[in-house]
């Protein structure tokens, strides 16, 4: 049976509890785990999947080394791509500026002040080959963190691709593609809801015609959890979010079965590394029943809950920064003994501004020496049987559950956003935490513990203030140059598709291709499905 709580009685110790509120007895045994242990777990790779998705896990290969950068440029980003890959990194994760990420052109004036800040600015195809120039696409695994113009950014690497001579179908990579998460935790929504879900399943649709092997949407928790959602809250509304796609592509006529393999999720890992590698293996097992039981799908590789990992940004501390080196690398090592995928690490001065090279080096360095000097690769599952671990296990896939069904009841994911309710929730959460940090009762190392007097001083990596008037200027360049007839023939078609019910992405592959930019796409849609305004009902 599941519980909700346990007590280490084999000492008679009451124990105490994780920072999310989970009973954590002192020293675990049989009596804290669920009935039926060995047999219940099952085997890696087998259903349902709590010991990991594949039988050997990383016995016969390490996870995928996935940074995340792009700053400024797309000459600049090129320029850190090629470093991160001559490093041994085995993926590029790309980094957006917030106009691009909200669908906006570099010269919009809301994009005043923001060209190139918190990630790379791409306005155009032209923008898209200076960012991948050089960079061998057929064999690198690309994932692109964007989510309501998601379609956009992959098409134009698609476009990319093709201009180099390489077939579609040997792309690699994911897209983000989660909007519903923006409407939770994140901000950079721009459409409904609604409008928002057929712009994912169109991706789906388009996706199994001509990028067979991309990831389609990675179902985020992460940027729940860097908002404060708890760990239970953070799998329950990422794994509803899942639900809520399924539903939306069986709505556009696609089989569970061709969807979910595609799909991937993004967690956080903490510094909480025994209740981390819990949560990892609970939701692990959570989705494989909700696959199997809600939507009847016997298939493994539509049941398996594949995830990529990036490290707690919001844990980082812009205090004794170097401190933040031992933070990632025991996040790291929670995400690798919960089963990952692929994984990023931070780099320990984001706290600051926008990494340096050797912090970046310094960050995959760390993923190196998990899976190439620690013997954490050698053995598949070391937690399985911990009583500790899997009580804690037990606990929050109950946790879990129980989250999803108040989703349920609320008439599924999206209406739940609609009323504020996962918001509400993560608000909570967040605001709970920041008081016990204030009043000392959660330790922070260098912010209300161990502080020292003075700080060694650092200089950051921060971007070109020009960057913005050359970004423009090479936008101004574009519009002169490209034929503005075909560009208004190709957002019409657009336009036309988006007012029906033809899958958009192919008018919008078009438009794109005559150089029409990512601001000028998005307006064509935002006009025609309007712009979302959030609700503060909870």
């Amino acid at each position: 049976m599941t519980r909700e709580s346990t007590t280490g009685s084999t000492t008679g110790s009451t124990g105490s509890h994780t920072e999310s509120g989970l009973s954590l007895p002192a020293v675990a045994g049989p009596e804290d785990v669920a009935d039926g242990l060995p047999g219940r777990l099952g085997e890696p790779g087998r259903f349902p999947y709590t010991r990991g998705v594949h039988p050997g896990m990383y016995t016969t290969r390490p996870w995928t080394m996935r940074q995340y950068a792009g700053f400024g440029s797309a000459a600049e980003s090129n320029a850190r791509y090629h470093q991160l890959v001559a490093a041994g990194t085995g993926g590029l994760s790309v980094a957006f500026d917030l106009p691009t990420q909200m669908g906006l052109d570099s010269d919009d004036p809301l994009a005043g002040g923001e060209v190139g800040k918190v990630g790379v600015a791409i306005d155009s195809l032209d923008d898209m080959r200076t960012l991948f120039d050089g960079l061998p696409l057929d064999e690198v695994s690309t994932s692109m963190t964007i989510n309501a113009p998601a379609s956009v950014l992959l098409l134009l690497y698609q476009l990319v691709a093709e201009e180099n001579g390489i077939d579609p179908a040997r792309l690699r990579g994911t897209v983000q593609n989660d909007v519903l998460k923006e409407y939770i935790a994140r901000g950079t929504y721009i459409f409904p809801p609604a409008p928002s879900l057929r712009l994912v399943s169109d991706t789906f649709a388009y996706c199994a015609e001509h990028l067979p092997a991309w990831n389609t949407i990675s179902v985020s928790g992460y940027h729940m959890a860097e908002a404060g959602a708890t760990p239970a809250q953070e799998v329950a509304f990422t794994l509803s979010d899942g639900i809520a796609y399924l539903e939306a592509a069986q709505a556009a006529g696609l089989a569970v079965e061709q969807v979910a393999p595609r799909l991937s999720f993004f967690f956080v890992a903490r510094t909480t590394l025994l209740e981390e590698v819990a949560k990892f293996r609970a939701a692990r097992r959570v989705w494989a029943h909700l696959v199997r039981d809600r939507f009847g799908c016997d298939d493994p590789r539509a049941q398996m809950l594949r995830f990529h990992t990036q490290t707690a940004g919001v844990q980082l501390t812009a205090q004794q920064p170097e401190v933040n080196l031992v933070r990632v690398a025991l996040q790291a090592l929670g995400a690798v003994l919960g089963g990952t995928q692929s994984l990023h690490t931070n780099s320990y001065d984001e706290a600051i501004a926008l990494p340096t090279e050797k912090a970046a080096r310094l960050a995959l360095r760390t993923q190196q020496v998990l899976a190439f000097e620690t013997d954490v690769t050698k053995v598949v599952d070391p937690f399985a049987g911990s009583y500790a671990v899997e009580a804690m296990t037990d606990t929050l896939q109950a946790e879990v559950e129980r989250l999803i069904g108040s989703v349920d009841d609320l008439g599924g994911a999206v209406a739940a956003i609609e009323a504020g309710f996962q918001k509400s929730e993560i608000e909570r959460s967040a605001y709970a935490v920041a008081q016990q940090i204030d009043a000392g009762e959660r330790v922070v190392v260098g912010v209300n513990r161990f502080r020292t007097d003075t700080e060694e001083p650092y200089e950051p990596l921060r971007p070109d203030p020009d960057l913005e008037r050359a970004q423009v200027a090479r936008l101004a360049a574009l519009r002169a140059r490209r034929d503005g007839a075909a560009v208004e023939q190709a957002l019409a078609r657009l336009r036309e598709a988006a007012a029906g019910t033809a899958n958009v992405l192919v008018p919008m592959r078009d438009a794109l291709a005559a150089l029409a930019t990512v601001g000028e796409v998005c307006g064509v849609l935002r006009d025609q499905w309007g712009r979302y305004e959030p609700s503060e009902r909870f």
